[in-house]
């Protein structure tokens, strides 16, 4: 009778089943995550995805294991909200996550222009939110357009060959080190357009390599094209702007920020002077929303 006893005052001790986890729950999760993974999908056209938000939101347990199958996955949340979605990004060694140097090879044969690409996206992530209160706003949409960020890339590297030039450094680096400073002169040499027989504009130009990389972001749901002015035009999305949140301080946004950005409503970019004494430390292999390895 002891032993009976003691047995039964262990039984309430279990978790009751109505909160176990059922394989339902897991398979709910795994959709809103799989919803998350599709970034031109809005929630607000798909009923099972805007209820799954909701209840992501009201079940704080469904939303832990929401969060750790995207965990599992190698993702990392970052919203989730009517306006974004389940807004994720691919953690470094996710089998999700996009490499510079792929993107790169699949663009051009030269794999010296990873360089380029990466700075191109990087341009386009500073053009697009240029300062800290952009990015705070959830309200804010950043508008580029290729022409316009070709241009600004084109005026940092004349502010660059400026400053070279008055501290006396050698304006010619050497093409085995590769680095921010050095991609930007490389982009300075670079036909912006190219030429072709039918006017085409050549994708290893540079603003083929801008069009590519707006091309891409448009196909991620970063940016929505707009219109055809200036090489095209685009708009962000509440998805990039959580992307560009997120790699905020990393060193080579940092670096073309510091540079003095002032975009206007066109897109068309304005550079202003650096300060003189700023130290601006290259950066290598820098791109947005890639991993460098």
């Amino acid at each position: 009778m002891t032993e009976y006893a003691e047995w039964s005052e262990a039984e309430p001790a279990t978790a009751p089943a109505s909160s176990a986890v059922t394989p339902a729950d897991a398979a709910d999760a795994a959709r809103l995550v799989a919803f998350g993974l599709q970034p031109k999908l809005q929630p607000a056209r798909d009923q099972e995805y805007a209820d799954l938000l909701r209840r992501y939101r009201e079940d704080p347990p469904f939303a832990r294991l929401a969060d750790a199958v995207a965990t599992g996955l190698g993702l990392i949340v970052l919203e989730v909200s009517p306006r974004a979605g389940m807004a994720v990004t691919a953690a470094e060694d996710s089998v999700f996550a996009v490499r510079m140097g792929d993107y790169a090879r699949r663009t051009s044969a030269d794999g010296g222009d990873r360089f380029l690409h990466g700075l191109a996206h990087l341009a386009v992530a500073v053009m697009a939110f240029p300062r800290p209160e952009d990015l705070a706003d959830d309200g804010y949409i950043g508008r580029v357009t290729v022409n316009g960020v070709d241009a600004f890339v084109r005026q940092t590297c004349h502010r660059l060959e400026e400053r070279a030039a008055e501290q006396g450094e050698n304006t010619d680096p050497a093409s085995d080190a590769p680095g921010l400073e050095t991609a930007w002169r490389v982009w300075a040499r670079r036909s912006a357009t190219g030429a072709t027989k039918d006017a085409r504009r050549l994708a290893g130009s540079t603003t083929g390599i801008v069009a590519k990389a707006v091309t891409f972001l448009t196909d991620s749901g970063f940016l929505q094209r707009t219109g055809d002015d200036n090489g095209g035009t685009y708009r962000t999305t509440a998805r990039y702007q959580l992307q560009v949140r997120d790699l905020a301080g990393s060193a080579a946004l940092a670096e073309l920020l510091e540079l003095g950005v002032v975009p206007v409503t066109d897109g068309t970019p304005t550079l202003l002077p650096a300060d003189s004494g700023e130290d601006l430390d290259l950066v290598a292999d820098a791109g947005l929303p890639f991993h460098s390895t």
